[in-house]
């Protein structure tokens, strides 16, 4: 499979380039020459088949090009050693919980996948080690650091915003050491996604270390997110609900989302996306005015989501043409203050018994406002709350139980790097490494 960037002034890429260096030379995202429709066979078989079974056909239209059949299936294999039902809230709206990997949160599935499919490009071409940069503003750090813990020539730099993550996501990835460095960037994601993103443009870096990304910026990061949509189509059709369905996404830098649109460009039967927002409404004002305008991202409650600037705008946005018209044709938007996420929260709980964390808040209220008759929603529970423990135990004013998996985490000893939002001290660091 050949790639190309977004920016269109880059030189054609293939997919080990792609996934080693993650960032085209003209700073665009990279995209797949063309996406294969799946064949219909595939979709109405679908709700016979395992999550693996299904994530192997999706991986093979987008992977099998490049990596042999076996490797690719003992990669897929190996990254989906777990399932991602879909619960019933109400008569109409279902939860995917996708926190049923190890860090309890949706980016497992990429984050393991990437790890695995850059680990066998560096054994087949021999080389040397690796460094990943990545930016989170909340789970993508701790997926990616435990999705590449121990994983022989690949060193991780996990930047995120000091105070700006919640206790338990912070403990996922500072406390592991081995090859994962968490970086403490005195500012907001943002400046975190800036820094890494000047580091791959930089000369003397790339001089001195290869880099790459484990962002959703990253085609092997955000691609397998779309094993995620077909897995639930296939749950819902076997429950016979899977006509009319409606999915919505909570939605902070676009790779869920992107990964779910790559899908239904493959034939994928989902009748149309919402995406839910925070206060954080770039997208939201998007489908409004047809303006994208980039701003300073706020501080919320559903703090994963805090993104001023998503990257994958720049995929959705090529992916229909450019046209403002086709991107709405598919998508429509939701943006919801603190107030109403947490009202969200409390409303559900009393009325349903379902625990939602504040992300999986907006995806189930923008359903609840706007599913239309004889459709059926599924939203997005990307992470288990318990990660977000304080916030959620103040608006329920009760405690919820912390899984064994994160309580592992929280008896480990925080190890980070104190780091200023300025590109010439984070510079000065690596050049020292």
């Amino acid at each position: 499979m050949i790639f190309y960037s977004t920016n269109g002034q880059a030189p054609a890429a293939t997919l080990e380039k792609a996934v080693v260096k993650g960032l085209a030379e003209d700073k665009g995202l990279y995209m797949p020459e063309r996406i294969k429709a799946l064949p219909q066979e595939f979709f109405d078989n679908i709700e016979n088949l395992s999550f693996q079974e299904i994530a192997y056909t999706v991986a093979d239209a987008f992977f099998g090009e490049d990596v042999p059949a076996d490797d690719l299936k003992a990669i897929v294999y190996d990254t989906l050693a777990f399932d991602c039902p879909c619960v019933k809230v109400t008569d109409t709206i279902y939860s995917l919980e996708l926190f049923h990997g190890p860090t309890l949160a949706f980016k497992d599935v990429g984050a393991r996948f990437m790890a695995r499919l850059l680990q066998y490009f560096l054994k087949k071409e021999g080389k040397g080690q690796v460094n990943v940069l990545v930016a989170t503003s909340g789970d993508t750090g701790s997926a990616v650091a435990n999705g590449f813990l121990g994983v022989d020539g690949i060193h991780v730099y996990v930047l995120y915003p000091k105070g700006k993550v919640s206790p338990i996501q912070e403990c996922q990835f500072t406390t592991l050491g081995g090859n994962i460095t968490a970086v403490e960037v005195d500012g907001v994601f943002d400046d975190c996604q800036a820094l890494v993103k000047n580091a791959f443009m930089d000369a003397d870096l790339n001089a001195h270390m290869q880099l790459t990304s484990a962002n959703s910026i990253n085609v092997a990061r955000f691609l397998p997110q779309s094993f995620y949509y077909f897995y639930a189509y296939a749950q819902m059709k076997k429950l016979g609900l899977a006509d009319e369905l409606v999915v919505c996404v909570p939605s902070g830098n676009f790779g869920n989302i992107c990964s779910a649109l790559f899908g239904k460009k493959m034939g994928l039967p989902i009748k149309r996306f919402i995406a839910a927002n925070n206060a954080n409404d770039i997208f939201y004002n998007y489908l409004q005015t047809g303006k994208y305008e980039p701003r300073p991202s706020v501080q919320t409650i559903a703090n994963a989501m805090d993104v001023g600037d998503p990257s994958n705008f720049a995929r959705i946005y090529d992916l229909y043409g450019k046209s403002h018209a086709a991107i709405c044709a598919d998508i429509s938007g939701a943006t919801y203050t603190d107030a109403q996420i947490a009202e969200t929260i409390k409303e559900v709980k009393s009325q349903t018994g379902y625990v939602c964390d504040p992300h999986g808040a907006c995806g189930y209220r923008a359903l609840q406002e706007g599913l239309v008759s004889g459709e059926v929603g599924v939203f997005l529970e990307t992470a288990h709350p318990a990660k977000f423990k304080d916030t959620v135990d103040s608006i329920l004013s009760e405690s919820i139980e912390i899984p064994a998996k994160l309580q592992a985490f929280m008896k480990g000893v925080k190890q980070s790097v104190p780091m200023s939002k300025d590109f010439a001290d984070f510079k000065q660091y690596l050049l020292a490494q």
